[in-house]
């Protein structure tokens, strides 16, 4: 099943593509939450950026982070684990940007872009146990579809 979603991933996965992905190992309802934060971040990412963002875009991330996200069954049995990963992934992209702002971009905020893929990680593990995350970690981390020389190329346009 697809998850509708807000806009095509970037990089080498397109969100059918990562939902594919993250359905080998995650339930649709996990799934589903992680379209969503997904598609969010996107949006906000792009609001910090000066890029445009549609009205249809603004409009299902402001229903998705506000209403469906909360509502997510998935969600609601594990926030107490999740919101302080998401809480962690932001602070991460606040350092990249910083970095990146400062004209101090590197291999190390490259990797804190990456916070986002934390949060998969964590939800494969609360949903099929410790073992079976790291049996997998390495599959469901190469979701992230930027490589290092590409984000560090895109300083140097």
């Amino acid at each position: 099943m697809s998850i509708p979603s807000i806009r095509a991933a970037g990089g080498a996965f397109s969100n059918e593509r990562m939902q594919q992905h993250l359905n080998k190992h995650l339930p649709l309802q996990a799934v589903q939450w992680l379209v969503m934060l997904f598609d969010a971040i996107q949006v906000f990412d792009d609001v910090y950026d000066g890029d445009p963002v549609t009205q249809d875009d603004a409009s299902k991330c402001l229903w998705h982070t506000l209403v469906a996200m909360p509502q997510n069954p998935f969600f609601a049995a594990n926030s107490a684990a999740l919101l302080p990963a998401v809480a962690t992934a932001i602070m991460k992209w606040h350092a990249a940007n910083k970095a990146e702002n400062e004209f101090r971009h590197d291999a190390q905020s490259y990797m804190w872009r990456a916070g986002y893929y934390d949060v998969v990680l964590l939800c494969v593990t609360l949903c099929n146990g410790p073992e079976y995350a790291q049996k997998h970690a390495e599959d469901i981390l190469r979701i992230y579809g930027e490589n290092l020389p590409d984000y560090l190329g895109e300083f140097n346009a």
